[in-house]
């Protein structure tokens, strides 16, 4: 997949693509349906498959100090995108310009003249251009105006809700990670580079690959039975582990992070990329008495998560 910061003086080979067009945090059974109605057209018109997004997310530009709510930051939506076939990434810079910009302009400059679109896909609640006042049915007048075709996107829901990355995160928040995967299509994924941390848990017998939550939703704080792709090093392949996610209590006030427990592993993660995917709730944070009631507990979190991974097949 090749990913683009810009629309402007792209190769010819990069445009000309069948896109779909949103913020796709969490790329969700509704984002993929959209992406599947692209993928669709560009089969029909033997053409690429694109994805155009916006980084940052346009909230943190309307709303630079709103608590983080991202679900996966740009590397990983990046990695689940390209597992879906998107061979043509445009991630889109939203800064005062592109917020600025009328619905005319987004689709002549943007989508036209820059990436030369073939086809694009939006869900039914997509709006765009300055003060949101573009909507998809204007999208789709723009297109015939500008030959190209706008396929509209049914939402995609069950029973009772929408699947949608607000529902989503309040699933995470819940401690539901299975009700999140539901609407995700996919577990949940945590993504980012090790750093060194106090390497407590190597003190104790449980050596921890420490990971930062800058930007992103905070799940619920508490452990939690995982699966884990090392991405690169020579370490890159598929694990088990048990995460405990939240603030470490027991050691005094500390910034939330991730620390991940690779069952059965040995070797040195620093500096590796992981993708972490939280598949149970096993207990909420706690604040021991003392280290050996901690590793007590930490014993028992490891049981409990080979217990859920094997009853979820993993």
């Amino acid at each position: 997949m090749r990913r683009h910061a810009h629309y402007l003086n792209l190769e010819p080979s990069d445009r000309g693509a069948c896109v779909a067009i949103g913020n796709f945090d969490g790329v969700h059974l509704g984002h993929q349906s959209v992406i599947g109605l692209a993928r669709a057209a560009a089969g029909a018109l033997n053409a690429p498959l694109g994805v155009v997004t916006f980084e940052p997310h346009p909230r943190n530009h309307f709303a630079p100090d709103a608590p983080p709510f991202r679900l996966m930051n740009a590397e990983a939506r990046a990695h689940r995108l390209e597992k879906l076939g998107v061979q043509q990434l445009y991630e889109l810079p939203f800064d005062g310009r592109m917020a600025a910009m009328t619905a005319d302009h987004f689709v002549a400059e943007i989508l036209v003249a820059g990436l030369g679109v073939r086809h694009v896909v939006v869900g039914a609640d997509f709006h765009f251009g300055r003060g949101r006042r573009g909507d998809a049915y204007l999208l789709q007048a723009l297109g015939r105006s500008h030959r190209f075709e706008v396929t509209i996107a049914p939402l995609v829901g069950n029973a009772t809700q929408d699947f949608s990355s607000t529902a989503i995160r309040k699933a995470l928040t819940d401690g539901s990670p299975e009700e999140a995967a539901r609407m995700l299509g996919h577990w949940h994924r945590i993504e980012g580079r090790v750093v060194k941390g106090d390497q407590r848990g190597r003190d104790l017998g449980f050596p921890t690959a420490n990971m930062g939550l800058d930007g992103l939703h905070l799940p619920r704080f508490g452990v939690y039975a995982v699966t884990v792709e090392v991405l690169d090093g020579p370490h890159k392949g598929h694990y088990r582990g048990a995460s405990s996610l939240g603030e470490r209590p027991t050691f005094g006030v500390n910034a939330p992070n991730l620390e991940t427990h690779l069952l059965d592993f040995e070797g040195d993660l620093y500096g590796a990329e992981l993708s972490v995917a939280l598949v149970e709730f096993l207990r909420p944070e706690l604040k021991f008495d003392d280290v050996d009631a901690l590793v007590r507990q930490m014993h028992q979190d490891v049981t409990e998560a080979r217990a859920a991974l094997d009853r979820a097949g993993l």
